[in-house]
């Protein structure tokens, strides 16, 4: 798996504000969409374009557009959503899917417990938004699960990534042979006890939406 770390002053000022345990619930939200489109910039970097010409004011101009099949964003719920718009502000021609995913507590496996995706993915190019790559686990099934369908490059944009999480992570997908590429703003030192990365912000979907 490749992993961009974006190293950029904004980025790291709007997540500064995101950590703090004093931001309000609609700050957290704006500033998690501003976040999200400057990483989406970055994750776009592979996305695919055809060439395609246009006619200025002056003279034909040669350029390019986005492919088809076009690009599929997939948050999975629910602190995903959080982060939608702002991939969907960059890339406002693409697909959304909706992907739900749960861990069982006693196998401690991710589950999907809610779909909303075409079942024949085949050459789609794929943008998997979840805030926090903690142990891997459920990033993991969600990429999987895309893979079975038929996609065949997934770029997953995660506001923080663990250590853990990014091992574990090229521990499944180690030969897989498909290309899948992990941007974050920050590459924090570790997971404790509780399996919340530090330092962190909590719990992503809570300071989203609240404790419900």
């Amino acid at each position: 798996m490749e992993t961009l770390v974006v190293d950029h002053p904004l980025v790291a000022h709007k997540l500064t504000v995101l950590r703090d345990v004093g931001t309000d619930s609609p700050t957290f939200r704006r500033l998690a969409d501003e976040l999200v489109t400057l990483l989406a910039y970055e994750a776009t970097r592979h996305v695919r374009v055809t060439e395609w010409s246009v006619q200025t004011p002056v003279a034909p101009a040669k350029g390019v557009r986005l492919a088809q099949p076009c690009p599929l964003v997939v948050p999975i719920l629910r602190a995903g959503l959080g982060m939608l718009e702002g991939m969907t502000r960059l890339l406002p021609t693409a697909e959304v899917g909706f992907l739900g995913m749960i861990r069982n507590e006693s196998t401690l496996q991710a589950e999907t417990y809610a779909t909303r995706l075409p079942d024949d993915l085949s050459g789609r190019q794929v943008y998997v938004v979840d805030p926090m790559l903690a142990t891997g686990g459920t990033l993991a099934a969600a990429i999987q699960f895309l893979f079975d369908r038929g996609a065949d490059d997934v770029t997953a944009l995660c506001l923080l990534a663990a250590p853990e999480g990014i091992a574990y992570m090229d521990q499944v997908f180690n030969g897989s042979g498909k290309p899948i590429r992990l941007v974050t703003a920050a590459l924090d030192e570790r997971l404790n006890e509780h399996g919340y990365i530090v330092p962190g912000l909590g719990d992503a979907g809570d300071r989203l939406y609240g404790v419900v």
